[in-house]
């Protein structure tokens, strides 16, 4: 797990390293928070799971997520968020030991239905089999959708964002799957871009009964070097009720996102 942890202490690190010159707005930190935000960006999110229900063990999901604004294109006429996660994972090795390799990438595509006083956005997702372990991913191409709703304020950015996925093909040895997670966010603006975070993943194995829901209670601090606004947070989680052997039980998230040009 040498490599699993020293990511995460490197994106820990970076959460309180930030220029003391360099603040930024609570608008920036909703900016760099906000999933709906109209411009270009790069995501690394570090998930480190020291402790697993049932089960002796950690793991890790280095998440490489970036983000492209699409303009009004086509009949439907309203811009699109196109995010991809590629995530970089280590798992327990049944015979002893850990795999690490890549995981399943996921890519969605949000047509951002409403710009108001509460942002509304929905679109097709898909999983692609990329996995390079068995232990790493489902084997199965799934595809679903998901859904984003987003209230922004000067004190606050609170949201949810929501994704169903079902498999349709793919190694016919292995289980189908059925999955829904959601995501409910709050992120409290402090004075000099700092904030407090809540964002943790309830996660629901819809075809085999197992799920896990965490609360989460961290920190993040935005600031801002020429046009891009930088964020680093920290998050610890805790579930606070599950279902199944081998989900997690603590996570420590972390994270450094980069959102260039507005």
């Amino acid at each position: 797990m040498k490599r699993c942890l020293g990511a995460g202490a490197v994106l820990c690190a970076a959460v309180f390293s930030s220029p003391a010159n360099a603040q930024a707005s609570a608008e920036d930190a909703n900016k760099s928070n906000n999933p709906l935000n109209l411009a270009p960006s790069f995501n690394l999110q570090d998930y480190y799971t020291p402790s697993l229900f049932g089960v002796s063990g950690q793991t890790n999901d280095l998440l490489l997520r970036p983000t492209i604004p699409v303009g009004p294109v086509g009949p439907i006429g309203v811009p699109q968020i196109f995010r991809a996660t590629v995530p970089i994972s280590t798992r327990p090795d049944p015979s002893g030991g850990y795999n690490t390799g890549l995981g399943d990438i996921n890519l969605f595509d949000i047509f951002l239905l409403s710009q108001s006083d509460v942002q509304l956005g929905v679109g097709p997702l898909i999983t692609l089999p990329t996995a390079t372990d068995p232990s790493l991913g489902t084997g199965k191409w799934q595809g679903g959708l998901a859904a984003v709703a987003v209230s922004a304020t000067p004190a606050h950015l609170l949201g949810a964002l929501v994704q169903w996925q079902h498999s349709f093909a793919g190694q016919s040895g292995r289980p189908t799957t059925q999955s829904l997670t959601a995501q409910p966010f709050g992120i409290f603006n402090l004075p000099g871009g700092w904030y407090i975070r809540s964002t943790a993943i309830w996660t629901f194995d819809l075809q085999h009964g197992a799920y896990y829901i965490p609360v989460g209670l961290g920190a993040g601090k935005a600031w801002k070097s020429g046009s891009t606004i930088y964020n680093a947070f920290i998050e610890p989680q805790y579930s606070v009720a599950h279902s199944g052997v081998g989900v997690p039980q603590v996570t420590i998230f972390a994270g450094l996102n980069l959102t260039f040009g507005k």
